[in-house]
């Protein structure tokens, strides 16, 4: 299983049993480059952990453990979350701010595993009697077992004989200072100046704590407006500190994408580099895309394919990207949202798109990105713009005639992008890069619409297109034995 992940960790390799537990794990070093490799342990080894992602508050939590008394071997922020747990157990996932999923396995018998709120980072299980297996990938389990996977549900852990605990989830109530933040403004028309500000900043901020890295950070640019404002911010930032934040884009030759990250890298300052591809390039990489991303819902391919080529190019520079992911999600920004007319419903529907994003948008954000051994940071995700973003009335992200998709966060950032390209209209990566005509037309033709009739109702529910019958088939061929239903997430439209 760990061989099948060397992908995910090029840095290094550890293992160790400890009873009845073997941990094993893959190292990408992002964080104490020396001395974080894992499993880490505590002095006396009565504890283990191996883990994944990234946990941003660990110099609070660092200085108030060793106020207790806690000693140190390393700078790893996972080595935090080692004496978190073994001071609270499950309850310890709460203090962690961050994406993440670790395992915790002691002398003693205790046994933990837990996956952030929002499942950023992956994790998946497979429960056979008294055997239970782990790995962060689909591809990790052997082919016998692979229709027994299932996803690691988020904001849970599990302990042996006291099952799954949910502690954690999306912040859908209004607390703290988002609740006095929207006190008396919330039945407003316009949003005051300051929820404009409290956008910004928010947004700021999370920008800045995701560039904290021991390696060089870049930042993917689409040339949209989410990735566009993450790029304005990270340059910003970068400039304070006294560097230039590189970005990286990719497209076919005079695709919208490429001339659009092209103005927003001159506009905000960046050191910009792009890579232009050919349809043919596009074509064949579907096949290792599909394996890389184990799935084959066709908006997920369509964007994985630029996806992994700007990945990889930047990965060339770099070894921390920024992303634009959960904008949409947060600020009502697919084109669907645009049928909605209730408030009530379009929070809903937001809340529940939020719920479906682990096994789709960062599906393929953590795959492309861990096949070419960088790891994606996701300021739209932090936990304090999710717990904004969620609270905001949803009539101020409705789309009418006067509001485009996004209207909200467009206009909190008036002024930090040309007029034109802050309110360019949204399109898809794989669309304004080009990709997707070229690939539904090329696999389109691939498949008789014999076959298609013949051959749509091999997963549950029926493929929806000749395409995505083509790219199913590629899926089987990655992925022997598994059986897509409730493990492969797909949209509602092919």
């Amino acid at each position: 299983m760990l061989d099948r992940l060397t992908h995910r960790g090029p840095d290094g390799e550890g293992t160790q049993t400890i009873g009845n537990t073997w941990l094993g794990h893959r190292r990408l070093a992002i964080v104490d480059l020396e001395g974080g490799g894992q499993p880490l342990y505590e002095p006396d080894r009565r504890l283990w952990l191996i883990g994944d992602g990234e946990v941003y508050n660990h110099p609070r939590l660092r200085q108030q453990l060793e106020n207790e008394g806690r000693v140190f071997r390393t700078e790893s922020d996972h080595e935090i979350v080692l004496h978190v747990l073994d001071n609270e157990g499950v309850d310890g996932f709460t203090k962690l701010w961050g994406m993440y999923a670790f395992i915790l396995a002691g002398a003693d018998g205790r046994f933990i595993v837990g996956r952030d709120p929002l499942g950023i980072t992956p994790l998946y299980w497979v429960r056979d009697d008294d055997t239970v297996l782990f790995a962060s990938e689909l591809k990790a389990f052997d082919p016998d077992r692979r229709n027994d996977v299932e996803p690691f549900p988020p904001g849970h852990a599990w302990i042996p004989g006291d099952g799954l605990v949910e502690f954690g989830g999306l912040p859908e109530r209004r607390t703290g200072q988002v609740a006095q933040l929207l006190t008396g403004a919330e039945d407003q028309e316009e949003p005051p100046e300051e929820v404009l500000t409290a956008i910004r900043d928010t947004l700021y901020t999370a920008v800045a704590r995701s560039m904290r890295a021991d390696v060089p950070v870049g930042a993917l640019l689409s040339g949209g407006l989410d990735s566009s404002l993450v790029c304005a911010i990270g340059a910003k930032v970068a400039s304070e500190q006294g560097w230039t934040l590189p970005t990286f884009a990719v497209g076919l030759e005079g695709s919208d994408d490429l001339e659009a990250a092209r103005r927003v890298a001159e506009a905000v300052g960046t050191e910009h580099h792009e890579r232009v591809y050919t349809e043919d390039e596009l074509i064949d990489w579907v096949p290792e895309v599909i394996g890389v991303i184990e799935s084959f819902d066709p908006q997920l391919v369509h964007s994985s394919v630029p996806n992994l080529l700007v990945s990889r190019y930047a990965a060339r520079y770099v070894k921390v990207v920024l992303i634009g992911e959960g904008a949409d999600e947060l600020f009502a920004g697919y084109e669907h949202y645009g049928d909605i007319s209730s408030h009530e419903e379009l929070h809903d529907e937001l809340v529940e798109t939020m719920r479906g994003l682990h096994n789709l948008g960062l599906q393929r954000v953590d795959r492309v990105a861990s096949s070419n051994a960088v790891e994606s940071r996701i300021p739209f995700l932090d936990f304090d713009v999710v717990e904004l973003g969620l609270g905001l009335p949803a009539h101020w992200k409705l789309t009418n005639g006067d509001r485009p998709e996004k209207w909200l966060l467009r206009k909190a950032f008036e002024g930090w992008l040309p007029h034109d390209l802050l309110w360019r209209p949204k399109q898809q990566f794989g669309q304004g890069s080009g990709a997707r005509e070229v690939l539904r037309d090329h696999y389109e033709a691939t498949i008789s619409e014999k076959e298609f009739q013949r051959d749509r109702t091999a997963v549950e529910p029926p493929l929806r297109t000749r395409e995505e019958l083509a790219y199913y088939r590629s899926f089987q061929q990655h992925l022997t034995g598994l059986e897509p239903e409730g493990v492969v997430g797909r949209f509602a439209e092919a």
